[in-house]
């Protein structure tokens, strides 16, 4: 793991030079909070993937389509309207035109998207139209998932891997869910290696670290410790 000294600051950076980065990583690792910050600090458009993929699976629910059908997904994966807004201060999803941010977060959702997720024509779909929303991005862009740098931008110039342990992941996700009793957190913990296992045993496009990404463990940093590290190696790839 390459070793990145962390500081802590406050100032606002602007990036120099446009910059495509990939952050990669399980669910609580911390990568959505980093990610809009990182992008709002070096002026950069931030892209959410997985808000795409709750977002088709909402609509896949909403309009009574079996998520467990891999063959009913495929055919109405072309049928949504997704379009995702790219500010990271007010990052936004709607689907046919109708706000999605609330919906795709609801457990219902989070149940379902791994299976919806793993059906290869949604993803070929979602692929594509993240990779035409980087390419659109004027001054760069920051676009967190989890086969960013494997799949969708395998020549971006800069792939993080974010990790920590499970007990800090649950930890963390069972505190934004507003829970941090014992019982919450070990249902937590449960819910995630289910979740890290269908992810990253899935055929298409899995969860895995490219080869060439720069691994960050955020188990015992805070924040803005992470923030910081994601910035320096922002910018120590732009002055290269």
């Amino acid at each position: 793991m390459r070793k990145v000294s962390v500081t802590v600051e406050t100032a606002a950076r602007t990036a120099s030079a446009a910059v495509i980065v990939g952050i990669d990583g399980p669910s609580g690792t911390g990568k959505s909070s980093t990610s809009k910050a990182v992008a709002a600090k070096l002026g950069l458009r931030y892209l959410d993937t997985g808000a795409q993929y709750r977002a088709i699976t909402w609509w896949m629910l909403s309009n009574g389509i079996d998520v467990n059908d891999p063959a009913a997904v495929a055919d109405a994966a072309a049928k949504p309207a997704i379009v995702s807004g790219t500010d990271p201060a007010a990052p936004t999803i709607s689907v046919d035109g109708a706000d999605a941010a609330g919906p795709i977060r609801t457990a219902e959702v989070t149940a379902a998207v791994s299976a919806v997720s793993a059906v290869p024509e949604v993803r070929a779909r979602l692929t594509a139209l993240q990779r035409t929303i980087a390419a659109e991005a004027p001054h760069g862009i920051v676009v967190e998932g989890r086969d960013i740098g494997t799949t969708v931008l395998p020549d971006a110039d800069l792939k993080i891997f974010l990790t920590a342990s499970e007990a800090a992941r649950a930890a963390r996700r069972s505190g934004e869910l507003g829970s941090r009793s014992a019982a919450d957190i070990a249902a937590t913990q449960a819910a995630l290696a289910k979740r890290d296992a269908a992810d990253s045993g899935r055929k298409t496009s899995p969860l895995a670290k490219a080869a060439d990404a720069v691994e960050v463990d955020t188990t015992e940093l805070t924040l803005e410790q992470v923030i910081e590290c994601v910035v320096t190696l922002i910018e120590d790839k732009q002055g290269a």
